[in-house]
Order: structure tokens, then sequence, then C-alpha cells
């Protein structure tokens, strides 16, 4: 279950799993260019980011992020149901895991909401990216859990360096807000932060839940 994370829980590291084989190659290298275009279209640059810059960019990535364990929980359901054998409990942990990154979207959907423009494209990259992932995943599972696995490698640099960027900001900077300013309802109640929980906080929880979902998928 997310939430009540203790502080050892909270200081996660920064783990990289190696590429053996060229599924594995293929996997890194795939997140690599994805992460530098994306990077490169958005302007993204962690020496002059803003609370607008940081929400666009969490939000429109949570909502592909609940892709993959949505879409692994489908394909394993389907596989039980042909195979008359039970899943050993992955489909429902891909389930939650769906579930957890969706969590993540509507918290942070509570603090600023999308442009139609925006909405658009979140629905031709989820047209998109679900159709091959699933496409991939009944092909190859291995190199698709590989694939996000290091896609949450990259989760967890974005979140390490938001929350650093809301950590070290001068109290005239935008970003300090976010070290005193409630998190959503939504959010303090799902991760458990209590009535005075900040959105520095939530920061903390998310990048908490990214790094389970790194593991579980390596």
């Amino acid at each position: 279950p997310h939430g009540n994370y203790s502080q050892a829980d909270l200081d996660i590291e920064l783990t990289h799993t190696k590429p053996e084989g060229i599924r594995d190659r293929l996997a890194y290298n795939a997140v690599k260019a994805v992460r530098w275009s994306f990077d490169k279209m958005t302007g993204w640059n962690y020496k002059s980011i803003t609370q607008d810059m940081v929400l666009q960019r969490v939000i429109y990535l949570e909502t592909i992020a609940a892709v993959p364990g949505m879409v692994a929980a489908i394909v394993r359901h389907f596989r039980s149901l042909r195979s008359f054998q039970r899943d050993g409990g992955m489909m429902q942990m891909f389930l939650d895991e769906a579930n957890n990154e969706r969590m993540h979207l509507l918290s942070f959907v509570r603090m600023k909401d999308p442009s139609m423009l925006f909405r658009a494209a979140v629905i031709g990259g989820q047209a998109g990216f679900g159709s091959a992932f699933l496409l991939l995943y009944v092909i190859s599972p291995k190199f698709c859990h590989r694939f996000v696995g290091y896609v949450e490698e990259e989760a967890c640099t974005t979140y390490t360096k938001i929350i650093k960027a809301i950590e070290d900001a001068p109290e005239d900077n935008e970003l300090a807000a976010w070290r005193t300013q409630l998190a959503p309802s939504i959010a303090r109640s799902y991760w458990k932060l209590g009535e005075y929980g900040t959105v520095l906080e939530l920061m903390y929880a998310v990048r908490a839940d990214e790094a389970e979902h790194r593991d579980v998928n390596h």
C-alpha cells in the first residue's frame, strides 16, 4: 500500500540497471531517445523551471505512465483465462501500479487545469503509446518491463531534481511556496500526509512510488 512512508522510504537511492543484451540496450536507448526529444520539445531546463513548467511536465508524463501497468494487467488477465491458470498475483500488482500512477495525475490536476490543446495531446499520446505498448507487450513482455524500468529510473531522476529545486529555491522564487503550500486534499488522503501535508511532501511520496515501480519492473 502507498502512503505512511518512513523517512528511510522517502530517501530513495537513484539506481541504474545496466543493460545486458540487445533487448535491454534497445529498451534503454529508446527511453533515452524519448527523454531527450521530450526535453527539447518542451524546453525543459532544471536551472530555470517554474511551477507551471513542473506541473505541465508531470501531468503529461503521468497520463502516459499509467498505461503500462494497465496493459500488463489486461494481457495477463486474458492469458490466465486462456491457460486456465492463476497469474501468481502479478495482475493485481500491475493494476495497483496503474492506479497509483493515476493518483499521481489526479493529484497534480488539482493544482493545474489542463487546456483543451493539452487534453488533445493527451488523447493522441495515449492512443499512440497505448497501441504500441500493447503490441510490444504481446510480443515481448520482458522488453516492455525493462523499458518501464528505465522510464521509472528517469522519473526518479526528474522528481529528485524537482525536489532539489523546491528545497533550494530562494524565498522570492515561486517554487519556494511549495515548501509550505498544502498538497491537494486527494493527495493528503491517499498518501496519508496529514492535515498539513505540503506539495514538497507530495513530491517525495510520488518519487518513492516511482522507485518502487522501477524496482518491480526491473
